[in-house]
């Protein structure tokens, strides 16, 4: 089982990286309107173009609307002008990601609060994994942004469809170095339940001890996991 448990992670963080497709150069340049304007971040055209009727929520092929254009591009004053305008800021693309989860993945801090201080929520199931914008961080050790979602209101033991919760995720999908340390020791300090278990009765304890990881382990068994 520990092997097939291994290769699973290998492929899911494979997966993960991949997941979110930013827009490519071409699809970028062949970007007019609102989507253009977002990508290069100009909030006085946003404002015009807006003005003019454009559609805050219109999508390209990939179901991106400017926002999300404007969050993989890190423009944060698109963002600002795209939600003065009316943007939903929960608006989820086609591979169910929202503008919350992908500032998260980018380890986009900066981008990330914009967004929560607009009002975007930390709370929505995302992706194909029925996931959360924190476990998607838990997974790739951003501990910075783990404790913004969690300063937000990220449910702390969602779990998605791998039957994973993001302490779990910290543990199966990390490395065991530091900042995967410090974003289980982010969840832990928030009051993450370290007793749920994968669908094999796995808790973080078990799968940090089965990998090794000392740190980790020590964390888990203060903390009181099981």
């Amino acid at each position: 089982m520990k092997t097939r448990l291994l290769v699973l992670a290998l492929a899911l963080a494979g997966a993960a990286a991949q997941a979110q497709v930013a827009p490519s150069a071409a699809e970028a340049a062949a970007y007019n309107g609102l989507h253009a304007a977002a990508h290069r971040g100009d909030a006085a055209r946003i404002a015009r173009l807006v003005a003019s009727g454009a559609a805050v929520n219109a999508t390209d092929a990939q179901g991106r609307t400017p926002l999300h254009v404007a969050t993989f591009a890190r423009q944060r004053e698109a963002i600002r002008a795209m939600v003065k305008a009316g943007a939903d800021l929960n608006r989820l693309e086609n591979d169910r990601y929202d503008a919350v989860t992908i500032a998260s993945v980018a380890d986009d801090e900066e981008t990330l609060r914009v967004l929560l201080q607009l009002g975007a929520s930390a709370k929505q199931v995302t992706s194909r994994y029925d996931g959360t914008a924190l476990i998607a961080a838990a997974h790739l050790g951003h501990d910075g942004v783990v404790r913004e979602l969690i300063a937000a209101g990220a449910p702390l033991d969602h779990v998605n469809n791998l039957h994973w919760t993001a302490a779990i995720e910290a543990v199966v999908l990390g490395d065991g170095g530091a900042r995967h340390q410090a974003t289980l020791k982010a969840l832990i300090d928030a009051g993450a339940n370290l007793q749920l278990a994968d669908r094999h009765g796995q808790t973080p304890l078990a799968l940090a001890r089965s990998r090794g990881y000392a740190a980790m382990v020590r964390m888990l068994e203060v903390a009181g996991g099981k």
